[in-house]
């Protein structure tokens, strides 16, 4: 079970050697990671490439790459040929569309592998990456960020002692603006396919709040701590209020093989403070878990158990982690790219069973100037009561509220994978 826990270096554990893929987006955040890992004495960064390596000059020389002795490269295939053999980890904070590639290239060169999440949203390609991995000399981890918290493990161990009787449902509500900006903020931003037929399937469920959808698999597995709910059928509706290929907007409710119910409201077009909640209904009691803020249990005889989540670096934590298995003091990364199959598969499903991306009336949808920083939001007039609806009494907004001209949610199977590639082809047609 991974710890959580801070580890410690000795001689006979020196500094682990990484090298991370890019200089821009995520890949930003991870070098502050490595400054921090690396005034632990818990890793060293060797080289990191980019292929505009110059325009991020002055991020060098605040991040003292001279000192470090930090190699630079423009290609990432240069890199490892130059210093492959230095490294115990490649991190790989790159577009999705790359992952495969680049985490192939890591595990053929004999180096374990950090890989972002979401690993691929394409369930064919996460096939592939996982018979690539069964040759690598160490499991690679996707980071998924919450998985190792403390409070997370501890209540979901509890749930599988039967503490709270049988978990039926498991539900999250997600709401983060984002600024008509972040959806041109690169030439995949709200896509669905490539120009080659590549599968992008840039999302606030695929991608922004990936992390929380599958925090809420992960509680619905067993009978095993570290297992995930696994899909059985699949219902959904996906909406858009921007301007985009994609979707904005997500309602999707799945039920497991262990019969769960798992209920999914997620949205980016809204206002106000980002906001989310992962709720389980259990037997005996609810259980409310908000990330980096806490959690209680709500018992049915009306008793209120606070349960304190502790500061949690996410980056340093599952950098650490993901060491400590490297160094064998545990027996497995916190998410693998198997333990990634529900989060994809499901994912995938929900744009069969949508079958179409639905425009939300125009008349709904207010344009909002935040004054935090003067940019301009797309918030729909009764968001927050239609995905509260949907996630306590399972109410579709396309009838409720009539957002959905189309035919209703249909309900879908793993079985029908098939056709989500032929149901993007159609998405992108209309």
């Amino acid at each position: 079970m991974p710890s959580g826990s801070a580890a410690t270096t000795t001689p006979a554990n020196p500094p682990i050697r990484v090298g991370i893929i890019g200089l821009g987006g995520f890949a930003g955040s991870h070098h502050d990671c490595l400054l921090t890992l690396e005034a632990m004495g818990q890793a060293r960064l060797i080289c990191t490439c980019d292929p505009q390596a110059d325009a991020f000059a002055p991020q060098q020389a605040s991040r003292e790459f001279s000192r470090r002795g930090v190699k630079v490269f423009t290609d990432y295939r240069a890199m490892l040929d130059a210093c492959g053999t230095e490294l115990d980890v490649l991190v790989v904070p790159t577009p999705i569309s790359l992952h495969a590639e680049m985490h192939r290239a890591g595990v053929e060169r004999g180096i374990a592998v950090y890989l972002e999440k979401p690993p691929t949203l394409d369930h064919r390609e996460l096939e592939q990456m996982i018979a690539t991995d069964r040759t690598a000399k160490k499991t690679t981890l996707v980071g998924f960020n919450f998985i190792i918290e403390r409070a997370r493990l501890a209540l979901k161990q509890r749930m599988l002692d039967g503490e709270f009787g049988a978990l039926r449902e498991a539900r999250l509500m997600a709401q983060w603006p984002r600024p008509a900006s972040y959806f041109v903020r690169n030439n995949w931003a709200g896509r669905l396919l490539a120009q080659d037929g590549g599968v992008i399937l840039d999302s606030c469920f695929g991608n922004a709040m990936a992390h929380f959808v599958h925090n809420v698999l992960f509680w619905a597995g067993g009978p095993a701590l570290m297992s995930w709910g696994q899909p059985r059928t699949v219902r959904a509706e996906l909406y858009r209020a921007h301007s985009i290929e994609g979707a904005d907007t997500f309602f999707v409710e799945s039920r497991t093989n262990d019969d769960v119910t798992l209920r999914f409201a997620l949205t980016h077009a809204c206002e106000g403070a980002t906001s989310h909640a992962e709720i389980l209904v259990c037997e005996k009691a609810s259980i409310h878990y908000i990330v980096h803020q806490g959690a209680e249990i709500r018992w049915n005889d009306g008793r209120i158990e606070p349960v304190a989540i502790d500061p949690f670096n996410a980056l340093v934590e599952n950098h650490l982690d993901y060491y400590r298995y490297l160094r064998g003091e545990t027996a497995r990364p916190a998410t693998t790219l198997v333990d990634s199959r529900p989060f994809v598969t499901l994912n995938n499903l929900a744009y069969i069973s949508s079958g179409e991306i639905t425009a939300i009336p125009s008349g709904l949808i207010k344009s909002v100037v935040h004054p935090h920083d003067a940019q301009n939001y797309l918030a729909v007039e009764g968001m927050p009561a239609a995905l509260n609806d949907f996630l306590a009494h399972g109410r579709w907004p396309g009838t409720t509220l009539g957002w959905r001209a189309g035919t209703p949610a249909a309900p879908v199977t793993p079985a029908d994978l098939p056709r989500f590639i032929p149901t993007l082809q159609t998405l992108v047609s209309r």
